[in-house]
C-alpha cells in the first residue's frame, strides 16, 4: 500500500509524518511505517531527499552515471565538476546526499533537454576531502554548533555535548568532523582547537591560515631532529668542497628577512664576468625520508602571510645554520657561471662550497647605491661599492638578452600591507621593485636556468619548474579583441609565441589601452607548476627552467640539490636514478598543490585586511581601474592595490548587459559603458571583514578616457 501510494500519478513528495497522517496511521504504528519506508529506500524502491521527503526511486534507465568533484556553496545547492565536459553538473539542495565541498562523488545525470542545464543528483560520496573546519561556535543548553567560516560549506556543525573543549559563543574553533551526515542528518564533530575570538590579535589570519589545512606547529619529532643540528660548522663539513670565504659577497634582501638562503658574487675577468650564485645548502641538514624532509614535503613551501611567516622548515634551521649570515662559515652549493658581454654563457660549474658573506645588504640600501650615491653610503660600503656597479651591468646586459629572446615583463604590482601592534592595517600600497630587487631576480633567473640546462642535457630524474603554452581557444579570443582596437598581432604560426606577446605589449605600453589588454594577456596564460619533463617555461621564454634558489622556502629546490650533490659526487647510479625516478612525480605534485595553498591564503589574508582596511573609509572618493567585468557589475582596483565591486544594481537609470566578447557592461537605454581597463571615480560603500568584500558605488568616470 505504501508503495502504491508513492507510485501514484498524484503523488507529491511526503515526509514520514505526512505520509501517516494521509493514510490515517495511528500514532503507535508509526514506527512500523517509518521501518516500512526506510525498507523501500534500502531496497532502492524509493528515495528520500535533503528535507526527509519520500518518492518513488526514478528508473536507473533515464540516468547516466558519473564521477567527480562536488563544488558545494553557502546556499545549499552545488555542482559536480566532471573532468571530460566544460559544463559542472548542477545537483539541487535536496539531493546533494550529505557531500562536501571538494568531495570526490558518484552522481547521476538526469536526461534533460539540451536546452536546459543538466541537472543530477549524488548517489553516494567516494571520498571525503574535509576533516576539519573552522568556524564560529554557538553554544545551546546541551549541545552546541560550528558555523562553518567556509562560504562552499551550507550545513552547521553539530558538536554534542562534552564535545567543545570549553568553547564559549562566538569565539574561532577548529571542529574535527566525527560524522559526515547523509542529507538528512547534519554532520557531527569534536572541538579540538581554540582560536579565540575575532577581536584578538592575529586570530582572523590564523582562521583563514587553520581553514585552508596549513600546519601551524612542528611535530615534536621534527622538532629534536632540527635542535639536533650544529649551530656552526664542524671541521668534517670542509672535506671535499671548494673554499670560496676569500670570495667577496653579499646577500641582498629585504629588511626585515631572516632566512637569508642567497648570496651573490660579480667579478670581471677579460671580456667575461664571473657570476656566482651561491644557495645555503641546506640539504646537508635535511636528509631525504628523514622526519625533518618529510615534514617540508607536507608543507611544500614556506607561507608568507600578511602578519607572519609559516616556515617550511623550523627556525632552527632556517635563521640558524642554514641562514647565510655575514662574517659566519656555511655550507653552500654554488652555480659559478662565466658569461660573455652579450649575455650568453660561455661556460657554468656547480660545486658543493664553503662561503663566508662580506655584508647582509638590504635591498633599499643597495638601491641608493646604485641611483642615489650619497657620500656616506659610499663610504660605508666603499670596499663593494664596484662589485655592486658590476652587478648592475650585468643585469643589464641579462635582462636586455632576456627581452630579445622574448620573455614576457607583466608589471603587476603586488600589495604592501602595514599593520600596527594590534594587527590592525594603518597602510596599504603596491610593492615597488627597484634596482636591486630587479638584479637579484636577474642573477637568480640565470642561475635557474642553468641549473635545469644542465642537467636536463644529463637525462637524469629532475624536478623543473613548468609553464606551458597558452589554451589557444582562450587565446584567439583575446587576440581577435586586441585586433578590434586596432593593434597589431603578429602570429607566425598556430601557437602565439612570447615574443609575439612581448611585442604586443611594447605597442602599448603607457596608452590607454595598457591596463586592460595587460590583464587579458595575463588572464589567458596558464599557471606555472613543477613537473619531471623539461618542456620549458613560456613566459620567460626559457627552453629549460627549474626552482634551485630556494631550498629553505620551496621543497622542490631542496630535492634537486640533492640529485645535484649525488651527480657531483658520483652517486648517480642505477640504482639512484630508479630511486629518484619513483619519488619526483609525488614531489612536483604536492609542491604544485602546497604552491596553490599557500598562494590562497596569502590572497584571502591580503583581501581580509583590505576589507579591514576600507571598512575605516566609508564614504570616501577614490580614483581607480576597472580591473574585471562580468554581469553582476565590475570591479575596481584602486592605486594602493585594494580591489571592490561596483555591483550592476547601484548603476541607476539603465539596464545593463554583459557583454562578455568585449568585456564591458552595456547600457540598454543609454548605450553607457564600462570595460576592462577604463578609469573610474568609487565611494566606498560598504567593507565586510568576515566576507572580506569591498563593496564600491560609482561617482564619476575620467572623460579623458
Amino acid at each position: 500500500m505504501i508503495y502504491d501510494l508513492l507510485c501514484a500519478k498524484d503523488y507529491v513528495p511526503m515526509k514520514a509524518k505526512e505520509i501517516a497522517v494521509l493514510l490515517q496511521i495511528p500514532k503507535g504504528r508509526r514506527k512500523d511505517l517509518q521501518q516500512v519506508l526506510d525498507a523501500l529506500v534500502e531496497e532502492g524502491k524509493a528515495e528520500v531527499n535533503a528535507r526527509g521527503r519520500y518518492r518513488k526511486r526514478r528508473k536507473e534507465k533515464q540516468q547516466v552515471l558519473c564521477r567527480g568533484i562536488f563544488l558545494g556553496t553557502r546556499k545549499g545547492y552545488g555542482f559536480v565538476e566532471l573532468p571530460d565536459r566544460e559544463e559542472d553538473l548542477f545537483i539541487p539542495e535536496e539531493y546533494t546526499a550529505g557531500a562536501m565541498h571538494m568531495d570526490e562523488v558518484e552522481a547521476a545525470v538526469e536526461a534533460v533537454s539540451n536546452d536546459r542545464r543538466r541537472e543530477g543528483r549524488i548517489l553516494r560520496v567516494l571520498s571525503r576531502n574535509t576533516e576539519e573546519l573552522v568556524g564560529t561556535y554557538e553554544r545551546s543548553n546541551h549541545f552546541g554548533f560550528v558555523i562553518p567560516d567556509n562560504p562552499k560549506v551550507s550545513m552547521d556543525i553539530f558538536v554534542p555535548k562534552g564535545q567543545d573543549k570549553g568553547a564559549a559563543t562566538g569565539q574561532k574553533v577548529v571542529v574535527r568532523l566525527t560524522s559526515y551526515g547523509d542529507g538528512r542528518k547534519s554532520p557531527e564533530g569534536k572541538v579540538t582547537e581554540i582560536l579565540g575570538r575575532m577581536g584578538d590579535v592575529g586570530v582572523d589570519v590564523l582562521s583563514v591560515a587553520r581553514g585552508l589545512g596549513l600546519p601551524m606547529e612542528f611535530p615534536e619529532r621534527v622538532l629534536h631532529q632540527a635542535e639536533r643540528c650544529p649551530e656552526q660548522l664542524i671541521p668534517g663539513d670542509f672535506n671535499g668542497r671548494l673554499d670560496l670565504r676569500s670570495w667577496q659577497m653579499v646577500t641582498i634582501d629585504g629588511e626585515d628577512a631572516k632566512d637569508l638562503d642567497d648570496a651573490v658574487s660579480v667579478t670581471r675577468e677579460g671580456e667575461y664576468y664571473k657570476l656566482g650564485v651561491h644557495i645555503a645548502d641546506v640539504s646537508n641538514y635535511v636528509q631525504g625520508g628523514s622526519a625533518l624532509d618529510r615534514e617540508a614535503l607536507k608543507r611544500g613551501t614556506s607561507v608568507y602571510l600578511v602578519d607572519r611567516v609559516i616556515p617550511m622548515l623550523p627556525e632552527r634551521l632556517s635563521n640558524g645554520i642554514c641562514s647565510l649570515n655575514a662574517g659566519e662559515d656555511r655550507l653552500a652549493l654554488s652555480c659559478i657561471i662565466k658569461i660573455d658581454s652579450r649575455g650568453r654563457v660561455a661556460e657554468s660549474r656547480m660545486a658543493e662550497t664553503v662561503i663566508r658573506v662580506s655584508r647582509r645588504m638590504t635591498y633599499t640600501d643597495v638601491n641608493r647605491i646604485l641611483t642615489e650615491q650619497p657620500p656616506e653610503f659610499m663610504e660605508e660600503y666603499r670596499e663593494l661599492v664596484p662589485m655592486f656597479f658590476l652587478m648592475e651591468e650585468l643585469a643589464e646586459i641579462l635582462r636586455k638578452n632576456r627581452s630579445a629572446r622574448g620573455a614576457i615583463d607583466f608589471e603587476f604590482p603586488e600589495s604592501k600591507i602595514i599593520l600596527d601592534g594590534r594587527g590592525r592595517p594603518v597602510d596599504i600600497r603596491p610593492y615597488e621593485q627597484n634596482a636591486a630587487t630587479r638584479l637579484i631576480e636577474d642573477f637568480m633567473l640565470m642561475a635557474n636556468e642553468t641549473v635545469a640546462r644542465t642537467y636536463c642535457q644529463k637525462e637524469i630524474p629532475f624536478l623543473y619548474r613548468t609553464h606551458d603554452n597558452p589554451d589557444m581557444d582562450r587565446m584567439e579570443a583575446v587576440l581577435s579583441f586586441i585586433r578590434k582596437q586596432g593593434i597589431k598581432v603578429e602570429k607566425s604560426s598556430e601557437e602565439i609565441t612570447p615574443g609575439e606577446i612581448q611585442k604586443i605589449l611594447q605597442q602599448i605600453q603607457g596608452s590607454p589601452q595598457e591596463a586592460l589588454i595587460s590583464r587579458l594577456l595575463l588572464r589567458s596564460m596558464k599557471q606555472a607548476r613543477y613537473t619531471t619533463g623539461c618542456s620549458g617555461h613560456f613566459g620567460l621564454a626559457a627552453k629549460y627552467y627549474c626552482h634551485f634558489t630556494s631550498p629553505i622556502r620551496r621543497y622542490p629546490d631542496l630535492q634537486i640539490h640533492r640529485i645535484i650533490k649525488d651527480d657531483l659526487r658520483g652517486r648517480l647510479r642505477e640504482e639512484k636514478i630508479a630511486y629518484y625516478a619513483g619519488i619526483l612525480e609525488n614531489a612536483a605534485l604536492q609542491s604544485s598543490l602546497t604552491e596553490r595553498r599557500a598562494q590562497e591564503a596569502e590572497r584571502e589574508t591580503d583581501k581580509l585586511k583590505m576589507a579591514e582596511y576600507m571598512a575605516a573609509r566609508i564614504g570616501q572618493e577614490y580614483e581607480g581601474v576597472i580591473s574585471g567585468v562580468t554581469g553582476w557589475g565590475f570591479y575596481v582596483e584602486l592605486p594602493s592595490t585594494v580591489e571592490g565591486l561596483v555591483h550592476v544594481s547601484t548603476l541607476r537609470g539603465d539596464y545593463y548587459h554583459f557583454d562578455e566578447d568585449n568585456y564591458r557592461l552595456i547600457g540598454e537605454i543609454t548605450k553607457r559603458e564600462f570595460t576592462l581597463g577604463q578609469r573610474v571615480r568609487v565611494r566606498v560603500a560598504d567593507a565586510d571583514v568576515e566576507t572580506k568584500t569591498v563593496d564600491f558605488v560609482l561617482t564619476g568616470e575620467r572623460e579623458d578616457e
